[in-house]
Protein backbone atom coordinates (compact mmCIF):
# COMPACT_ATOMS: atom_id res chain seq x y z
CA UNK A 1 0.00 0.00 0.00
CA UNK A 2 1.37 3.43 -0.97
CA UNK A 3 2.02 6.15 1.62
CA UNK A 4 -0.74 8.31 0.12
CA UNK A 5 -3.23 5.44 0.26
CA UNK A 6 -2.31 4.70 3.89
CA UNK A 7 -2.83 8.34 4.85
CA UNK A 8 -6.14 8.35 2.96
CA UNK A 9 -7.29 5.27 4.88
CA UNK A 10 -6.33 6.92 8.19
CA UNK A 11 -8.18 10.17 7.38
CA UNK A 12 -11.25 8.29 6.13
CA UNK A 13 -11.37 6.28 9.36
CA UNK A 14 -11.31 9.50 11.37
CA UNK A 15 -14.29 10.96 9.52
CA UNK A 16 -16.30 7.86 8.62
CA UNK A 17 -18.78 8.46 11.46
CA UNK A 18 -19.19 12.14 10.59
CA UNK A 19 -19.22 12.30 6.78
CA UNK A 20 -21.03 9.30 5.32
CA UNK A 21 -20.64 10.42 1.68
CA UNK A 22 -16.83 10.66 1.82
CA UNK A 23 -14.99 7.66 0.38
CA UNK A 24 -11.36 6.61 0.69
CA UNK A 25 -10.99 7.36 -3.02
CA UNK A 26 -12.17 10.96 -2.47
CA UNK A 27 -9.58 11.45 0.27
CA UNK A 28 -6.82 9.83 -1.78
CA UNK A 29 -7.62 12.08 -4.77
CA UNK A 30 -7.26 15.23 -2.65
CA UNK A 31 -3.97 14.02 -1.18
CA UNK A 32 -2.61 13.01 -4.59
CA UNK A 33 -3.44 16.41 -6.08
CA UNK A 34 -1.54 18.21 -3.32
CA UNK A 35 1.44 15.85 -3.33
CA UNK A 36 1.87 15.23 -7.09
CA UNK A 37 0.62 18.46 -8.68
CA UNK A 38 1.53 21.04 -6.05
CA UNK A 39 4.55 19.20 -4.57
CA UNK A 40 3.24 19.60 -1.01
CA UNK A 41 5.01 17.35 1.56
CA UNK A 42 2.76 14.46 2.59
CA UNK A 43 2.50 15.58 6.24
CA UNK A 44 1.40 19.08 5.20
CA UNK A 45 -0.99 17.60 2.62
CA UNK A 46 -2.53 15.39 5.31
CA UNK A 47 -3.07 18.40 7.60
CA UNK A 48 -4.63 20.37 4.76
CA UNK A 49 -7.02 17.59 3.78
CA UNK A 50 -7.90 16.91 7.42
CA UNK A 51 -8.69 20.61 7.92
CA UNK A 52 -10.95 20.52 4.84
CA UNK A 53 -13.01 17.67 6.26
CA UNK A 54 -13.05 19.22 9.74
CA UNK A 55 -14.63 22.35 8.25
CA UNK A 56 -17.05 20.30 6.16
CA UNK A 57 -18.15 18.30 9.21
CA UNK A 58 -18.29 21.33 11.51
CA UNK A 59 -15.78 19.74 13.88
CA UNK A 60 -12.68 20.82 15.78
CA UNK A 61 -9.45 18.86 15.57
CA UNK A 62 -9.93 17.65 19.14
CA UNK A 63 -13.27 16.06 18.14
CA UNK A 64 -11.58 13.37 16.08
CA UNK A 65 -9.09 10.70 17.02
CA UNK A 66 -6.20 9.37 15.01
CA UNK A 67 -7.31 5.91 16.11
CA UNK A 68 -3.78 4.84 17.11
CA UNK A 69 -3.03 6.44 20.47
CA UNK A 70 -0.04 4.93 22.26
CA UNK A 71 0.83 4.55 25.93
CA UNK A 72 3.23 7.30 26.97
CA UNK A 73 4.85 8.96 29.96
CA UNK A 74 4.89 12.72 30.50
CA UNK A 75 8.59 12.91 29.55
CA UNK A 76 7.74 11.33 26.16
CA UNK A 77 5.63 14.31 25.08
CA UNK A 78 7.84 16.27 22.69
CA UNK A 79 5.63 16.81 19.62
CA UNK A 80 2.23 18.50 19.15
CA UNK A 81 -0.82 16.79 17.60
CA UNK A 82 0.01 13.27 18.78
CA UNK A 83 -2.62 10.97 20.31
CA UNK A 84 -1.48 9.22 23.48
CA UNK A 85 -2.66 7.41 26.63
CA UNK A 86 -1.45 8.70 30.02
CA UNK A 87 -1.65 7.41 33.57
CA UNK A 88 -1.31 10.51 35.70
CA UNK A 89 -2.15 12.21 38.99
CA UNK A 90 -3.95 15.56 39.13
CA UNK A 91 -1.49 17.81 40.96
CA UNK A 92 -3.60 20.97 40.97
CA UNK A 93 -6.57 22.57 39.25
CA UNK A 94 -6.70 26.20 38.06
CA UNK A 95 -9.58 28.51 37.25
CA UNK A 96 -10.44 28.32 33.52
CA UNK A 97 -10.15 31.63 31.65
CA UNK A 98 -12.64 30.70 28.95
CA UNK A 99 -16.19 29.33 28.91
CA UNK A 100 -15.03 26.77 26.34
CA UNK A 101 -12.79 25.14 28.98
CA UNK A 102 -14.31 22.92 31.68
CA UNK A 103 -11.12 22.23 33.61
CA UNK A 104 -7.45 23.18 33.39
CA UNK A 105 -4.60 22.14 35.64
CA UNK A 106 -1.43 20.14 36.11
CA UNK A 107 -0.95 16.39 35.70
CA UNK A 108 2.06 14.42 36.90
CA UNK A 109 3.64 10.98 36.70
CA UNK A 110 7.04 9.62 37.83
CA UNK A 111 8.72 11.27 34.83
CA UNK A 112 7.44 14.83 35.29
CA UNK A 113 4.45 17.17 35.04
CA UNK A 114 2.35 18.58 32.20
CA UNK A 115 -0.56 20.99 31.81
CA UNK A 116 -3.95 19.64 30.75
CA UNK A 117 -7.08 21.24 29.33
CA UNK A 118 -10.52 19.60 29.31
CA UNK A 119 -12.98 21.14 26.87
CA UNK A 120 -16.47 22.02 28.11
CA UNK A 121 -18.17 20.51 25.07
CA UNK A 122 -16.44 17.15 25.67
CA UNK A 123 -18.96 16.39 28.46
CA UNK A 124 -16.37 14.34 30.36
CA UNK A 125 -16.51 13.58 34.10
CA UNK A 126 -14.71 16.03 36.38
CA UNK A 127 -11.17 15.30 37.55
CA UNK A 128 -10.37 15.78 41.24
CA UNK A 129 -7.15 17.09 42.75
CA UNK A 130 -5.10 14.19 44.08
CA UNK A 131 -6.93 11.69 41.89
CA UNK A 132 -5.07 9.22 39.69
CA UNK A 133 -6.54 8.54 36.26
CA UNK A 134 -6.04 6.46 33.17
CA UNK A 135 -6.54 8.97 30.33
CA UNK A 136 -6.93 7.30 26.95
CA UNK A 137 -6.93 9.19 23.68
CA UNK A 138 -5.67 12.64 24.63
CA UNK A 139 -3.97 14.93 22.10
CA UNK A 140 -0.71 16.78 22.69
CA UNK A 141 -0.18 20.50 22.11
CA UNK A 142 2.72 22.97 22.36
CA UNK A 143 3.19 26.64 23.23
CA UNK A 144 6.64 28.23 23.43
CA UNK A 145 8.23 24.82 23.93
CA UNK A 146 5.89 24.02 26.82
CA UNK A 147 3.87 20.92 26.00
CA UNK A 148 0.36 20.15 27.20
CA UNK A 149 -2.42 17.63 26.62
CA UNK A 150 -6.05 18.22 25.73
CA UNK A 151 -8.95 16.05 26.85
CA UNK A 152 -11.68 15.95 24.21
CA UNK A 153 -14.91 14.20 23.28
CA UNK A 154 -13.01 11.04 22.25
CA UNK A 155 -11.06 10.80 25.54
CA UNK A 156 -11.84 7.97 27.95
CA UNK A 157 -11.30 8.68 31.67
CA UNK A 158 -10.91 5.86 34.21
CA UNK A 159 -10.21 6.69 37.86
CA UNK A 160 -7.70 4.38 39.57
CA UNK A 161 -7.43 3.41 43.24
CA UNK A 162 -3.62 3.53 43.22
CA UNK A 163 -1.51 6.50 44.26
CA UNK A 164 1.22 7.74 41.94
CA UNK A 165 4.57 9.32 42.76
CA UNK A 166 5.23 12.45 40.74
CA UNK A 167 8.75 13.13 39.52
CA UNK A 168 10.64 16.43 39.56
CA UNK A 169 11.37 17.69 36.06
CA UNK A 170 13.23 20.87 36.99
CA UNK A 171 16.65 21.37 35.40
CA UNK A 172 19.50 23.71 36.30
CA UNK A 173 22.27 24.41 33.81
CA UNK A 174 25.27 26.73 33.81
CA UNK A 175 27.13 27.55 30.65
CA UNK A 176 27.69 29.80 27.67
CA UNK A 177 24.83 30.77 25.41
CA UNK A 178 26.49 29.77 22.13
CA UNK A 179 23.69 30.08 19.59
CA UNK A 180 20.26 31.61 18.99
CA UNK A 181 18.12 29.48 16.71
CA UNK A 182 15.70 30.48 13.98
CA UNK A 183 12.24 31.30 15.26
CA UNK A 184 13.70 33.70 17.83
CA UNK A 185 13.00 37.38 18.23
CA UNK A 186 9.74 38.98 17.09
CA UNK A 187 7.33 36.29 15.90
CA UNK A 188 3.64 36.05 15.07
CA UNK A 189 1.21 33.51 16.50
CA UNK A 190 -2.13 32.29 15.19
CA UNK A 191 -4.91 34.59 16.49
CA UNK A 192 -7.51 31.80 16.68
CA UNK A 193 -8.81 31.06 20.18
CA UNK A 194 -6.83 28.34 21.97
CA UNK A 195 -4.30 28.15 19.09
CA UNK A 196 -0.80 29.41 19.85
CA UNK A 197 1.11 28.05 16.86
CA UNK A 198 3.79 30.23 15.33
CA UNK A 199 2.87 31.41 11.82
CA UNK A 200 5.18 30.24 9.05
CA UNK A 201 5.13 32.69 6.13
CA UNK A 202 1.90 34.12 7.50
CA UNK A 203 0.20 30.73 7.72
CA UNK A 204 -0.92 28.51 10.59
CA UNK A 205 -0.66 24.79 9.89
CA UNK A 206 -4.14 24.27 11.31
CA UNK A 207 -6.09 27.46 10.57
CA UNK A 208 -4.45 28.68 7.36
CA UNK A 209 -3.48 32.27 6.57
CA UNK A 210 -4.03 34.93 9.22
CA UNK A 211 -2.79 38.31 10.37
CA UNK A 212 -1.30 36.88 13.54
CA UNK A 213 -0.44 38.41 16.89
CA UNK A 214 3.09 39.51 17.80
CA UNK A 215 5.06 37.69 20.49
CA UNK A 216 8.65 37.70 21.69
CA UNK A 217 10.82 34.68 22.44
CA UNK A 218 14.34 33.27 22.32
CA UNK A 219 15.26 29.71 21.30
CA UNK A 220 18.83 29.34 22.50
CA UNK A 221 21.56 26.74 22.81
CA UNK A 222 23.50 26.76 26.09
CA UNK A 223 26.73 24.75 26.33
CA UNK A 224 27.70 23.64 29.85
CA UNK A 225 31.03 22.22 28.70
CA UNK A 226 29.66 18.68 28.39
CA UNK A 227 26.28 18.91 26.69
CA UNK A 228 24.41 21.45 24.59
CA UNK A 229 20.96 22.28 26.00
CA UNK A 230 18.09 23.83 24.05
CA UNK A 231 16.49 26.59 26.14
CA UNK A 232 13.35 28.59 25.42
CA UNK A 233 12.76 32.05 26.90
CA UNK A 234 9.11 33.14 26.70
CA UNK A 235 8.08 36.79 26.34
CA UNK A 236 8.52 37.63 30.03
CA UNK A 237 11.88 35.85 30.27
CA UNK A 238 13.07 37.45 27.03
CA UNK A 239 12.10 40.93 28.25
CA UNK A 240 13.86 40.33 31.58
CA UNK A 241 16.99 38.97 29.89
CA UNK A 242 17.37 41.64 27.21
CA UNK A 243 15.60 44.67 28.67
CA UNK A 244 13.71 44.88 25.37
CA UNK A 245 9.91 44.94 25.67
CA UNK A 246 7.50 43.54 23.11
CA UNK A 247 6.30 47.05 22.25
CA UNK A 248 9.87 48.27 21.76
CA UNK A 249 10.60 45.27 19.54
CA UNK A 250 7.54 46.05 17.41
CA UNK A 251 8.61 49.68 17.07
CA UNK A 252 12.12 48.60 16.11
CA UNK A 253 10.80 46.27 13.41
CA UNK A 254 8.43 48.94 12.11
CA UNK A 255 11.21 51.51 11.83
CA UNK A 256 13.40 49.07 9.90
CA UNK A 257 10.49 47.51 7.96
CA UNK A 258 12.09 44.20 8.90
CA UNK A 259 11.34 41.92 11.86
CA UNK A 260 14.75 40.22 11.69
CA UNK A 261 16.46 43.29 13.19
CA UNK A 262 14.99 42.29 16.56
CA UNK A 263 16.62 38.86 16.50
CA UNK A 264 19.91 40.43 15.35
CA UNK A 265 19.81 42.93 18.23
CA UNK A 266 19.11 40.20 20.78
CA UNK A 267 21.79 37.90 19.32
CA UNK A 268 24.46 40.58 19.62
CA UNK A 269 23.44 41.12 23.24
CA UNK A 270 23.36 37.56 24.57
CA UNK A 271 25.51 35.19 22.48
CA UNK A 272 28.78 34.55 24.28
CA UNK A 273 27.38 35.33 27.73
CA UNK A 274 27.42 32.84 30.59
CA UNK A 275 24.17 32.10 32.46
CA UNK A 276 22.72 29.95 35.21
CA UNK A 277 19.27 28.86 34.04
CA UNK A 278 16.66 26.96 36.01
CA UNK A 279 13.28 25.74 34.83
CA UNK A 280 11.13 22.75 33.92
CA UNK A 281 12.10 20.38 31.14
CA UNK A 282 9.54 19.68 28.44
CA UNK A 283 10.74 17.18 25.87
CA UNK A 284 14.12 18.40 24.66
CA UNK A 285 13.61 21.97 25.90
CA UNK A 286 14.39 23.67 29.19
CA UNK A 287 11.94 26.51 29.89
CA UNK A 288 13.82 29.42 31.43
CA UNK A 289 12.02 30.43 34.63
CA UNK A 290 14.99 31.77 36.63
CA UNK A 291 18.02 33.26 34.87
CA UNK A 292 21.22 34.70 36.35
CA UNK A 293 24.10 36.15 34.34
CA UNK A 294 27.50 34.75 35.39
CA UNK A 295 31.09 35.80 34.99
CA UNK A 296 32.93 33.41 32.74
CA UNK A 297 35.62 33.15 30.09
CA UNK A 298 34.28 34.35 26.77
CA UNK A 299 36.15 33.42 23.61
CA UNK A 300 33.93 34.68 20.78
CA UNK A 301 35.73 32.69 18.07
CA UNK A 302 35.54 29.44 20.04
CA UNK A 303 31.87 29.97 20.81
CA UNK A 304 31.12 30.64 17.16
CA UNK A 305 32.85 27.42 16.14
CA UNK A 306 30.76 25.52 18.69
CA UNK A 307 27.54 27.11 17.51
CA UNK A 308 28.21 26.29 13.86
CA UNK A 309 29.06 22.68 14.68
CA UNK A 310 25.66 21.99 16.32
Amino acid sequence: MSDVRQHADDIHEQFSDHLEDVSVEDVEERLTTLVDEYKVPIDEARRSVTNHYLEEAGLEREDISSGDSEKANVEDVDEPEEWIDLTAKVIELWDPRSDSVAQVGLLGDPTGTIKFTKWAKSDLPALEEGGVYELRNVVTDEYQGRYSVKLNSTTVIEELDDDLEVGNDTSEIEGALVDMQSGSGLIKRCPEEDCTRVLQNGRCNEHGEGEGEFDLRIKAVVDDGIDAHEVIFDKDATEDLTGLSLEEAKDMAMDALDTTVVADEIRDDIVGTYYRIEGPTFGRYVLADDVEELDGPVDAEELLIKARSM
